[in-house]
């Protein structure tokens, strides 16, 4: 017996994938945004709002000269407070749809040291928003450091599809019940009993 399931019966669950074979990472997830609205939130401050947790780390600090040869700072904040530098150069923008930039802590970090890393985010427009594909390569001979790595970009990439779905369900809540008028104050029940 075939089954038809209309497109308005089909339910889309996110999700992410990050696989590393202890030299190089692949991850990558759909998210229901633009290529340009991801772009943004990986290149902007806005980076500081979503990447990261009270309970890993927070982004602070972040700064970018978005050009090639341009560099990028951010400060790492822990959960227990301390403030872990890093940095890198951006070596390929084609906007919005791919970044390839350097990237190193200024700090002993415990598997990786200060070693510098290459990223690669591609950013390909799908039926939903978009396939975001981050190549992270740069771990030879540190293969505890690329497997750490790997579960670290699965849980960014979560915390990206969270943020910008969050601001989907913002838009859409928006645009059935935009603000009232000034002077039509009240609850969306008592405008629309009046």
């Amino acid at each position: 017996m075939n089954e038809f399931r209309t497109e308005a019966s089909m339910t889309y669950v996110p999700m992410v994938h990050s696989i590393t074979n202890g030299e190089t990472i692949m991850a990558s997830a759909d998210i229901g945004a633009a290529p340009e609205r991801i772009f943004r939130a990986l290149v902007t401050d806005e980076i500081e709002q979503w990447w990261g947790s009270s309970g890993t780390y927070r982004m602070i600090d972040w700064s970018a000269d978005l050009r090639v040869g341009g560099r990028w700072t951010v400060v790492v904040r822990t959960a227990d407070g301390r403030s872990r530098p890093a940095g890198g150069e951006f070596l390929d923008i084609e906007a919005p749809r791919r970044i390839v930039q350097t990237r190193a802590y200024a700090w002993d970090h415990p598997t990786l040291g200060r070693r510098e890393t290459k990223v690669a985010y591609l950013l390909e427009p799908i039926a939903i928003g978009t396939r975001i594909t981050i190549c992270h390569g740069g771990f030879a001979g540190l293969s505890e450091a690329a497997a750490e790595h790997a579960e670290g970009w699965a849980r960014v990439l979560s915390w990206l599809q969270a943020y910008l779905d969050a601001g989907n369900r913002v838009a859409a809540w928006t645009r059935l019940f935009p603000s009232p008028p000034a002077g039509e104050g009240g609850s969306a029940r008592q405008r629309r009993d009046r």
